[in-house]
């Protein structure tokens, strides 16, 4: 792709980047058969060459973002299903960021819209805030007929109820069963998990030290930035990656660690992604490229252990959703469905399981009409397969299809732990 930067441009190393990403695009078009949005609108501005033309027309012309290029940014999910599909190799998910920060450095949003961001990303990113929030928004949803479009979309997503607190992850240090500790890891605990399902890191914990591994949970350590990044936010989105980076890293240097644990998907593609985030930062740079070379998805960590599964038997049929932020921004594919299997359930693919369920983050408060039809479409083909429940390996996507139909969805790391002699997960009860 030709490209027509001032050389003042290319002086900014974020321009310079996008700049590289493009030439590399040759508008072949093969994004556009994987991309969700595309799929459903047809419109090309909707699908990942669209939206490079327009980055690269708003980028090169240095004036502030227009309305119609924004909003075709917006409905862009960040599932970097193109990625996969790319033969060029182009860095769509660096190039989409950086469009979305110079959209928030340039273009004025309705006031609505401004506030809404903003509080979202201060909201989520914070568990006792977003635990607040919900509370507020499950003793409103009986009168949820009353509102339309965004605001009615957030009472549709509260939970009816809100769990209790975990048990575990507030507690800094998870000594190994045995005493004896083969690995020592720390495990994020995340923001909106820790309230939204705060079982997944109480397993999590469980099934680690059941193995032989320590367990640290660091206090100063909190939000990946994920959220905030992929609404453009990019102050407070460096501020929490360099908080944990710190957190961290002091583990690292003192009695060593040998894996940084996620558990939420979204969260471990930025995580992995800390070393780019601060590659030009010399205060932070080498920090960061430690933590994100020590950063793995839980199921990575677990495919090294050996599990103790063999006096487990189920009959239950699973329904495997590969999160995007797994499948394609990890490239973790296979390894969560070999782990099931092997502890002995029969799990299933689903049709069409490259295409997002519509949750994305924010994307489901944000764009609720899009990703209503992104669930039903995933609701649609995971019921057109015979299962007893749904596995996945992002709280986002649990939520999201758990929404939409009525057999259950776990984390993987759920089941797992009760193969190995955890408790039942209470939503199989």
């Amino acid at each position: 792709m030709k490209t027509d930067f001032t050389l003042a441009q290319l002086a900014d190393p974020k321009f310079a980047q996008s700049n590289e990403i493009l030439r590399n695009c040759v508008h072949c078009g093969f994004c556009t058969a994987t991309c969700p949005t595309y799929i459903e609108l047809g419109d090309e501005r909707d699908s990942p060459r669209g939206r490079i033309y327009m980055i690269q027309q708003m980028l090169e012309s240095g004036a502030p973002a227009n309305t119609e290029t924004v909003k075709h940014l917006d409905r862009c999910l960040s599932c970097f299903s193109c990625m996969t599909t790319c033969p060029s190799g182009v860095d769509y998910m660096h190039l989409v960021d950086h469009a979305r920060q110079y959209v928030e450095e340039t273009h004025t949003r309705p006031i609505f819209d401004r506030i809404l961001r903003k509080t979202l990303g201060v909201i989520l990113s914070r568990p006792n805030l977003f635990r607040l929030a919900l509370l507020g928004a499950t003793m409103a949803k009986p009168i949820k007929g009353f509102f339309s479009g965004r605001l009615r979309a957030m009472l549709e997503m509260a939970p009816g109820s809100i769990p209790q607190r975990s048990i575990l992850d507030e507690v800094s240090n998870h000594t190994a069963a045995n005493k004896q500790a083969s690995k020592r890891v720390v495990l994020m605990t995340g923001c909106a998990q820790k309230v939204l399902s705060p079982d997944i890191n109480d397993a999590t914990i469980r099934l680690l030290t059941r193995h032989g591994v320590e367990v640290i949970i660091p206090k100063e350590a909190g939000c990946c930035g994920a959220l905030p990044l992929h609404m453009g936010q990019e102050d407070p989105a460096l501020a929490f990656a360099r908080k944990n980076i710190n957190a961290w890293h002091e583990e690292i240097i003192g009695e060593g660690l040998d894996a940084i644990i996620i558990n939420t998907s979204g969260c471990g593609t930025t995580v992995k992604d800390y070393g780019h985030m601060f590659e030009t930062d010399p205060d932070v740079s080498d920090k960061a490229s430690k933590v994100a070379e020590l950063t793995m998805d839980i199921t990575e960590f677990l495919a090294d252990l050996e599990l103790d599964t063999e006096n487990f038997k189920s009959e239950l049929k699973i329904a495997y959703h590969s999160a995007c932020s797994l499948q394609h921004g990890q490239r973790v594919t296979d390894t969560p469905k070999a782990l099931l299997v092997k502890a002995g359930f029969e799990v299933q693919g689903v049709p069409e399981a490259h295409i997002c369920c519509g949750s994305a983050g924010t994307y489901n408060l944000l764009q609720p009409e899009l990703s209503d039809r992104l669930k039903k479409r995933k609701v649609r083909n995971i019921k057109s397969v015979d299962s007893d429940l749904v596995a996945a390996g992002n709280i986002g996507c649990i939520a999201q299809i758990a929404s939409g139909m009525d057999i259950p969805a776990v984390h993987t790391v759920q089941l797992l732990d009760w193969a190995s002699g955890g408790p039942k997960p209470d939503v199989l009860s």
